[in-house]
């Protein structure tokens, strides 16, 4: 299938926006990790954080233009693949790109839908209200509370997990997409870079589903 300028330039800017968003996600795994280190640490992060005042939003608002701007090419190209993908070859296509790869527009909606019900419950304080008990006179929340209290029940615990699958999903084929579109990989360095894409994924899915795991399990408590 023969590339549209257009459709080149969207690809390009997906590889972009998905390299900002894997940078972010790793960067989001490093402070919620450190809620193995204790409450004083990860309310620490939240405070550090919190003292960057309109910074906080600016940031939040630039990671959500970068994923809406992300989904919305993701979606547009997966209906121009479509469109010009003769029926016989379909069946050819999903055993040479493998099962992530086939599904990348569904894990990636799911993402979606899962980012918008995380802010519902960890940040805009919409789905369990119970569990933002305030830390000091300062207007800070306890992190490690909210963290603890929100993963307390077993439902939303098995959404973050299940959520989370899907990253695993979308990152394993999207790392490795991400540098064969911006040219960085060749036929010899693909295989390398389709391992180093897979590590990637399953160093997030494991980091990621710790902290519910360890919560649902006593770990943390």
């Amino acid at each position: 299938m023969q590339l549209t300028q257009s459709s080149v330039g969207r690809k390009i800017i997906m590889a972009v926006t998905g390299f900002v968003l894997v940078a972010f996600v790793c960067v989001h795994l490093l402070g919620n990790s450190s809620l193995f280190v204790g409450a004083d640490a990860i309310n620490a992060y939240a405070q550090k954080l919190h003292s960057l005042g309109p910074f906080v939003w600016v940031f939040r608002l630039v990671m959500l233009a970068a994923f809406v701007i992300h989904i919305v090419f993701g979606i547009q190209l997966t209906i121009e693949n479509k469109a010009a993908t003769p029926e016989q070859n379909v069946q050819t296509k999903r055993l040479k790109t493998g099962f992530a790869a086939e599904t990348m527009i569904i894990s990636g909606l799911v993402m979606l839908a899962f980012v918008i019900y995380h802010l519902l419950h960890f940040t805009v304080r919409v789905t369990n209200p119970d569990i933002y008990i305030p830390l000091g006179d300062h207007g800070m929340v306890d992190v490690f509370k909210m963290v603890v209290m929100g993963f307390s029940s077993l439902l939303p615990a098995l959404v973050y997990i299940i959520a989370m699958g899907f990253l695993f999903l979308h990152a394993s084929h999207g790392f490795q997409s991400l540098f064969q579109t911006l040219g960085l990989s060749n036929d010899k360095s693909l295989p390398i870079m389709g391992n180093l894409s897979k590590l990637v994924a399953v160093v997030l899915l494991l980091g990621y589903i710790s902290i519910p795991v360890a919560i649902v399990i006593g770990l943390v408590k």
